[in-house]
């Protein structure tokens, strides 16, 4: 099993599965993994996997929304967490944000998302592999807190009932970045969604809608060696943190 191998060596390790579903990466994982914790929202599947690892004591099946579960909590004797699942389309972002909350109890989190969130996630700014769309603050945000690879894709034919969509599946090993960049975390992520309010405008006037000065704004945009019609998109995390200092600075 491809997601399961791109965590790595499971022995003795604590592994959190997001939405196991009908429990086929749960069977794998259950054999590798020191203690297994699946997450699962739906009322009806949640007591078929605990019925179906009732046997296996080191399988945890929680009937809960992941978006409210204290990932933190689940840690054993304050060894890091590995991460896997299927993330549902219609709150992939909300949940790989609350992956990266907790950050500091997750060391891996390997997760099949649609293949275009994979592209945007990944995406570096300028690079020929990006569409002009992709990069954006969810690529800022996830490359901020984690490294980011491609493991595989996966086309509809792989899954039964095949869906519309190609899937792929991601490795976020993370190592948040706000100290190698000197910003703070809370006050830079605000700040780069007011640079990526509106795709179509320049930084500029992202800027000044967002209530800066343009005498600053300029001044700024300057002394971080940024051209004044650059736009959010074609700036990687370096440069926006020299920007951020500036306008701070100013």
């Amino acid at each position: 099993m491809a997601i399961a191998d791109a965590l790595g060596d499971l022995a003795g390790r604590t592994v959190v599965e997001i939405g196991p579903g009908g429990g086929a990466i749960t069977e794998v994982l259950s054999r590798r993994a020191g203690q297994l914790v699946a997450i699962e929202l739906d009322r009806e599947l949640a007591p078929r996997l605990r019925a179906q690892f009732a046997d296996t004591p080191s399988v945890e099946v929680m009937e809960a929304d992941v978006l409210t579960v204290d990932l933190a909590a689940l840690r054993k004797e304050g060894e890091p967490l590995l991460v896997v699942g299927n993330l549902p389309y219609y709150i992939t972002s909300d949940i790989l944000l609350r992956l990266f909350h907790f950050n500091a109890a997750i060391s891996r989190a390997v997760v099949m998302v649609q293949r275009e969130v994979a592209d945007r996630v990944a995406a570096v700014p300028g690079s020929p592999d990006s569409g002009p769309r992709d990069y954006g603050l969810l690529s800022a945000t996830a490359q901020l807190y984690a490294r980011v690879e491609r493991v595989l894709t996966l086309p509809p034919s792989a899954f039964l009932p095949p869906p519309e969509v190609h899937s792929t599946v991601l490795r976020l090993t993370m190592r948040p970045r706000f100290a190698e960049l000197g910003v703070e975390p809370e006050e830079f992520i605000g700040f780069l969604k007011q640079c990526f309010a509106q795709k179509r405008k320049t930084l500029g006037k992202n800027l000044r809608t967002a209530g800066f000065d343009a005498g600053q704004i300029v001044q700024a945009l300057e002394a971080a060696g940024i051209a004044p019609m650059a736009r959010a998109e074609e700036l990687g995390l370096e440069p926006m943190a020299r920007l951020w200092k500036g306008l701070r600075a100013g």
